[in-house]
């Protein structure tokens, strides 16, 4: 059909105010990408699962910006279920998230996130995070694809 795919990016945030941030803070850069919010682990898993049932040859997201401590299942368990499936895997996973510690930290490399970035204390912080994170994650990735 059409020769434009449809680029975007899963976030998976179970806080209101940050998915509003998130969504500010892509407009603000003057980014039109397309954002897909989901609210907890779950949720990703059945979403991207959806996404592979309904069209084989769906694109899946350019990357997916995990929040760590959501409901129903967290962001640990998440990574850990893409990681491990043969499809989902090659999708980078950004682990966004208030926790600044370095054992956890370790812990999501390990489980094969491919960024880990604390989440910025003020509205200036997160435009200049979503810019650099978005500008890195859409080239690097059109190349992984």
């Amino acid at each position: 059909m059409g020769a434009t795919e449809e680029i975007f990016i899963l976030i998976a945030e179970d806080d209101a105010d940050d998915r509003f941030l998130l969504q500010a803070a892509f407009e603000e850069n003057g980014f039109s990408d397309k954002l897909h919010f989901v609210e907890n682990g779950v949720e990703v898993i059945e979403f991207l699962s959806d996404l592979k049932q309904v069209d084989p040859e769906k694109k899946l997201p350019r990357f997916i910006l995990l929040d760590l401590n959501m409901p129903k299942k967290d962001g640990r368990e998440v990574l850990k279920e893409l990681k491990q499936h043969p499809e989902l895997k090659k999708i980078p996973v950004v682990i966004f998230s208030t926790t600044n510690n370095e054992q956890e930290m370790r812990r999501c490399y390990e489980l094969g996130a491919n960024s880990y970035i604390t989440k910025p204390n003020s509205f200036e912080s997160l435009l200049k995070t979503v810019a650099a994170l978005r500008s890195y994650w859409m080239h690097t990735s059109s190349v992984l694809a």
